[in-house]
């Protein structure tokens, strides 16, 4: 693999359409992968696919998650005929932290310790054996923390002195109505819990439907304030 040129990258897939920046993401890194989780994650890898055969794909389990979502792992698992890499919590963490404050502390001091246990260092020991990843993430899923996401960009969240990490976000320009007209269009597997009222989609305890005309991720740590609606995953996106 010959050196990845960020600012050459960011300059030919500004405004580029999925497909595109996809195609430059799988033929510049051998070790890339997909990370899935929700309905704008299943489209990439609808996408991917049809790039590349050998796509990898990996997905957080947090161990709270909707039993809807480990039965929609698996249907996109059998679909796409896949391996899904399920990264879990280190249980020498987890478990005194769960001895300690119970299994609903978030509720009181707020689902950053939390998320950091379950999702943030999973995901931070996934991504060191990483040159570059996948996400979903899209400009509109956030006015507060997501506005300036590029479609390609150094992860400085998870990149270390040693180790330089690239980000590609394909879908930063898209809207949700495009991904369910993919979803309609191509009979792509979702989540029944979008049936329900469920748009942006979690663990099960911090997880809710939205109603009538609020924002996507109001239904996600909907006791908290609107502009904590990350869970770490994503930082380096957040405005100072």
């Amino acid at each position: 693999m010959t050196a990845f040129d960020i600012e050459e990258a960011q300059t030919e897939l500004h405004q580029a359409n999925p497909r595109k920046i996809l195609k430059k993401a799988l033929e510049s890194f051998d070790t890339i992968a997909i990370s899935f989780s929700g309905a704008e994650d299943v489209v990439l890898i609808d996408m991917a696919k049809r790039i590349r055969d050998d796509i990898k794909v990996f997905s957080l389990d947090t161990g709270r998650l909707h039993p809807e979502t480990y039965r929609f792992i698996e249907k996109v698992r059998l679909h796409y005929r896949i391996e899904i890499e399920l990264i879990t919590p280190d249980y020498t963490v987890l478990d005194p932290f769960v001895k300690s404050k119970g299994l609903f502390s978030f509720y009181e001091d707020g689902h950053k310790e939390c998320c950091g246990i379950r999702k943030v260092e999973p995901l931070r020991k996934k991504l060191a054996h990483l040159d570059a990843w996948i996400t979903g993430q899209r400009k509109d899923q956030s006015t507060d923390t997501r506005q300036d996401l590029p479609e390609v960009q150094i992860d400085s969240a998870f990149s270390t002195p040693d180790h330089s990490l690239i980000k590609f976000n394909p879908l930063s320009n898209w809207t949700s109505a495009k991904v369910w007209d993919h979803i309609e269009a191509y009979d792509v597997p979702y989540n029944a819990l979008h049936e329900r009222g469920f748009t942006s989609i979690g663990c099960e305890p911090c997880t809710r439907p939205v109603l009538p005309n609020q924002h996507e991720r109001e239904g996600r740590w909907w006791w908290e304030a609107s502009h904590k609606k990350e869970c770490g995953l994503h930082v380096d996106n957040i405005k100072s």
